[in-house]
């Protein structure tokens, strides 16, 4: 990550950093070394206490946020889909034949992620920006797929109680860790023009009901949301259930679109209306 940026306009003030810098050259006394004495803002103690959880809360929003404003993207294109389907070439270690069997759609996220970072860098590589949640499988399969064509990545991942590292392929610069899922969330959803989703667990399942509420409540812009491998998805949820049972209304089955390759994915998103005004 590069140096942290200043503002451009001359302070009068000192810079936070300027005090950091200042704060490590006090003489040593037992009052200087008293938590109490330590700048707030770098008092890992005091920043993790819980009263503290709303400001840890707007950091985590903002860190993200300001990182991928300097890196100019404008908008992104998300990748959901599950961590344990492996790539085709790895099929045979999959711990079930039915997640042998899905790792087709690893192929499809990484040449859907391709094709998306090539039409992105085509138009200045602001938009259209791969975003994952930067761990292994589709997630994995989708930043591959962007490195492979040239361009940037995101990867937003979360701190989880297992030993985990980012997928290889995010750019670096654009690899983020969570505390929050419900941040997490924001972000792949606050600069999305269209969302896929591959077969998956818990998680995905979670991403994809968030979205949908979002949209269905009026509270995000519609979007295509795509899901990949419609025989998984009819067999996981029954959307006509809902419908029939009055729970959604038959326009929200409008709300999701069924492909099964990148092309049918990238169609959809080329032909997608405009928002209005």
């Amino acid at each position: 990550m590069t140096d942290t940026p200043k503002d451009d306009h001359v302070h009068a003030l000192p810079h936070s950093d300027q005090d950091v810098a200042r704060a490590r050259r006090t003489p040593d006394t037992p009052q200087t070394r008293a938590p109490s004495y330590r700048l707030a803002f770098t008092d890992t103690d005091f920043m993790l206490r819980d009263a503290l959880r709303p400001v840890r809360l707007q950091l985590e929003l903002l860190k993200p946020q300001l990182i991928m404003d300097e890196h100019g993207i404008e908008s992104t294109v998300v990748i959901f889909g599950g961590a344990r389907i492996p790539a085709p070439d790895r099929a045979d270690q999959a711990r079930t034949p039915e997640l042998a069997a899905l790792s087709q759609y690893y192929e499809q996220a990484r040449v859907f992620g391709q094709k998306m970072t090539e039409r992105s860098l085509a138009s200045g590589g602001r938009d259209f920006v791969i975003c994952t949640g930067g761990g292994p499988g589709v997630m994995e399969a989708g930043n591959l797929g962007a490195a492979q064509a040239g361009g940037e990545s995101i990867g937003l991942g979360i701190v989880l109680p297992h030993e985990q590292a980012p997928n290889a392929h995010v750019t670096p610069d654009l690899c983020f860790n969570f505390h929050y899922f419900a941040i997490r969330k924001m972000h792949f959803l606050m600069r999305a023009c269209a969302i896929t989703v591959f077969p998956g667990g818990f998680g995905t399942l979670d991403e994809l009901f968030e979205t949908l509420t979002l949209i269905q409540t009026g509270r995000m812009a519609r979007v295509p949301v795509l899901l990949f491998g419609k025989s998984f998805w009819e067999e996981i949820i029954n959307w006509k259930a809902l419908a029939r049972a009055g729970t959604i209304s038959d326009a929200d089955l409008d709300l999701i679109h069924y492909v099964e390759t990148a092309e049918e994915a990238i169609e959809i998103i080329d032909t997608w209306p405009a928002p209005a005004g």
